[in-house]
């Protein structure tokens, strides 16, 4: 048995116990976001066998690196490709984007199981004129790529947001978008409506812990038994927060006329390490967090959330690796379920050692940030520029993506009746 096929083996047997604790569970619908803002990961065919242990289907970059894009070649997952922020502006001369598709996307369908490319990642909140004036033209110019190669039927064009799109969260029912970015919202859904891509909403409840954890309960932020929320317009019971958040923007895409646009989580995690003002940001918090969250998603008796409960969930946890490179506070490089190495970034029940299967660095990029991903544009830093950092609030809006979550929170806790005064 070569090397590649050991570690598969190794990893599969380990991470079954790894992530459920008892053995395999089916978890059809989990994807996870493999980011490469590091100097140490392993090569990408190193990488599959690791998404496969976790029983994850679906894999969302935020580059199209074709090093990535060929060892996902015949595997079955399904990959969600990014144009990033600093693209927007070259995106909308549609033969830049035909160009793009055919030098990034074409060449590996149908082998590499490409479905989707989001153009621009939490664009409207970046308080940035020209981004949000240049978006909706790139998405279309990049669609109308597609259609052109007739790729659009099996790729679809979307992009991500920050949860600071809500202007209210709470109750669920309630959910309603920011009135100022209703004028630039209302023709992408109608896009997206049309052409069939989800809306992607990047939702974490840690922050909501971690800027409140004398009145936040912790249980209910990690899907732990607790005795949960009401929804006083509709009598909906909720024991997490994520769902919360979830129906939140249900309720507000149902607001403006797009009540049937499937809702996916693009980001959600919990870091294992933080600096001393970063409460919550522990191994066991994040085991809890998204342990329990894959586990929830690969329930077959629960499909979606107490609004849309028939609807499938569809969640990409934030991330697959710690990625040492990335800039800002400590929890920014620790949200990984793996260190560089492979093996876990914290134990999650695992019933013996994980050192067999230890990957050599040998063949990873030495290259650092996107090594092998296509040459950006002239003063571009990233192809992964606004992922660098997605926990510190330097920026109005980022302010406001903070105090929405405490907000939320303290009607929470109105609710249930557990403010302490």
């Amino acid at each position: 048995m070569d090397y590649l096929s050991r570690l598969s083996s190794n990893y599969f047997c380990l991470l079954v116990i790894f992530i459920t604790g008892t053995g395999w569970s089916n978890v059809a619908a989990i994807g996870i976001n493999y980011g490469q803002i590091a100097n140490n990961l392993p090569s990408p065919d190193e990488v599959v066998p690791l998404v496969k242990s976790i029983g994850a289907t679906k894999v969302k970059l935020y580059d199209a690196d074709p090093r990535v894009l060929r060892a996902f070649a015949n595997t079955g997952v399904e990959i969600m490709v990014g144009l990033g922020n600093e693209y927007m502006s070259k995106m909308q001369d549609p033969k830049q984007a035909q160009a793009w598709i055919k030098s990034n996307v074409q060449p590996y369908l149908p082998a590499t199981k490409i479905t989707c490319i989001f153009v621009g990642n939490e664009v409207l909140t970046f308080n940035d004129t020209s981004l949000t004036d240049n978006l909706l033209p790139a998405m279309q110019s990049v669609h109308t790529a597609l259609q052109n190669l007739g790729l659009d039927k099996q790729v679809t064009v979307t992009t991500t947001h920050s949860l600071a799109v809500l202007e209210k969260s709470f109750p669920p029912s309630a959910g309603a978008f920011r009135s100022d970015l209703a004028p630039c919202l209302s023709p992408i859904l109608s896009f997206q409506s049309k052409t069939g891509s989800p809306f992607l909403i990047n939702a974490y409840p840690y922050f909501a812990y971690k800027d409140n954890p004398k009145q936040v309960q912790l249980d209910f932020v990690l899907f732990q038994p607790n005795q949960g929320v009401v929804d006083p317009s509709t009598g909906l019971h909720y024991d997490n927060m994520l769902f919360m958040q979830i129906d939140a923007v249900y309720s507000a895409l149902a607001s403006l006329g797009y009540n049937k646009l499937p809702v996916h989580i693009s980001e959600t995690g919990w870091p294992s390490k933080g600096d001393q003002d970063e409460a919550g940001a522990t191994p066991e918090n994040a085991k809890k967090y998204n342990g329990n969250l894959i586990k929830l998603v690969s329930q077959s008796t629960k499909k979606g959330t107490p609004m849309r409960p028939n609807s499938d969930l569809n969640i990409y946890v934030f991330a697959l690796f710690n990625e040492n490179m990335k800039p800002g506070p400590t929890s920014e490089r620790n949200y990984g379920l793996f260190k560089p190495d492979g093996t876990p970034a914290y134990s999650l029940g695992l019933a013996t050692t994980a050192s067999d299967g230890v990957i050599s660095n040998s063949s990873s990029s030495s290259s650092g940030v996107n090594g092998g991903a296509p040459p950006l544009p002239p003063g571009a830093a990233s192809s992964s520029t606004g992922y660098l950092s997605i926990s510190s609030a330097t920026s109005p809006d980022q302010e406001r993506y903070r105090f929405l979550g405490a907000s939320l929170w303290l009607l929470v806790v109105l609710v249930m009746g557990v403010l302490k005064f």
